[in-house]
This record gives C-alpha cells, sequence and structure tokens, in this order.
C-alpha cells in the first residue's frame, strides 16, 4: 500500500458560543492550498438556541435567520465531508488545519462523530499558531493573526466570516510550510500525482 502523504485543509468555524455541548456550529469555512483554492462554505441550522451575544456580534450571523435559511446539520456535514473527498488527492490523507485549531477542531470532531459517527480527517489537526511558535521560536504572546499576518507581511485582517478566514489563514500555513523548508503545497500534490501515474 502506497504511504499516505498529508493534504492540508484550512478550516474555520463561526458558532454561537464557547463550546460545542452548549452552543452550535453556524458556520463552515474551508480552502485547499492551491492558487485559486478549492472552497467550501455552508451556514447551519442551529442545533442550539443557547448563545453567547459576542459570538453573535463577532460572527454577525443570526440565530432566528439561519433556523430558516440554514442546511440541517446531517446535511451540512454530508456537503463538507463529501467535498473533503472530492478535492483531497488519491492517496492523501486530508489534515485539518486552523489558526487556533482547538477551538475550530472542538466543533468539527464533535459535530462529525455525534451526528455522522465518524470524522473525515481522523483524529488529527495542525494548529497554525503553534506550528509559527515552533519555526520563530516565539512566545504565545506573539502568536496573535494580527502579530503573525504584520510579521509575515500578510496585512489582511479577519473578517470573521468562515470562508474568508479560511482562505486568510491558509496563506500563513503556505508561508510557513515553504520558510520550514518543507514540502510545499504544490510539491506534493506533483509528487503524489508523479507516484500514481
Amino acid at each position: 500500500m502506497t504511504k499516505s502523504i498529508e493534504f492540508f485543509i484550512s478550516v474555520d468555524v463561526e458558532t454561537a458560543g464557547a463550546n460545542p455541548a452548549d452552543y452550535a456550529l453556524l458556520s463552515i469555512g474551508a480552502c485547499t492550498l492551491e492558487d485559486p483554492p478549492q472552497t467550501f462554505y455552508i451556514e447551519l441550522k442551529p442545533t442550539s438556541y443557547k448563545y453567547q451575544p459576542e459570538a453573535l456580534v463577532v460572527s454577525g450571523l443570526s440565530l432566528e435567520t439561519l433556523k430558516e435559511t440554514g442546511v440541517p446539520a446531517k446535511e451540512a456535514l454530508e456537503q463538507f465531508e463529501q467535498w473533503i473527498h472530492r478535492v483531497t488527492p488519491k492517496n492523501m490523507q486530508p489534515i485539518f488545519a486552523a489558526f487556533n485549531a482547538p477551538f475550530d477542531w472542538m466543533f468539527i470532531n464533535d459535530y462529525f462523530l455525534r451526528i455522522l459517527g465518524h470524522n473525515p480527517f481522523g483524529h488529527k489537526a495542525l494548529d497554525i499558531k503553534a506550528l509559527y511558535m515552533g519555526i520563530h521560536k516565539t512566545n504565545w504572546e506573539e502568536t496573535s493573526y494580527s502579530k503573525i499576518s504584520e510579521a509575515l507581511g500578510i496585512n489582511s485582517p479577519l473578517s470573521h466570516h468562515a470562508l474568508d478566514d479560511a482562505v486568510q489563514q491558509a496563506a500563513i500555513l503556505k508561508f510557513l510550510l515553504k520558510e520550514s523548508g518543507g514540502k510545499s503545497h504544490e510539491q506534493r500534490i506533483s509528487g503524489r500525482a508523479e507516484e500514481n501515474s
């Protein structure tokens, strides 16, 4: 069996609060690292109507609106899983990557496991903040989005729209992968294509 190679997918979520046990996942944005990226975006019908006001202020999403317009969670997750499988090249492993991954991963993993019974990402996730900290030997306080983007010359503020943020954090991840001396996204894909030809 051919050894799998990681295929990073940048993911961002907007939620109604701080944890999936009490608050709903409201939107999912994701993109690949190609230029231009393949993208995914969906807004979900809330599974709970509890909320923390500051969370809704940040995202600009409305529970009442999503009650009418959101996609039911099971259908939304099925669409996301189908997209993940469609964009991930054969014999490559989709790897969840996010800026402050513990938060986004917590919701995505919980929803996939609770609603579909499995997570197409497996049990792995890459935290872009931690990757930056390791490469640049910085303190944790230096890993905010604003400080990292300024240091890397990527001056694009977060909009707190899940897809926009996924695309912006993907730019940081691509920069860090190149900076670390590892294979770029394009080299990973082309290398896998050559092995399969």
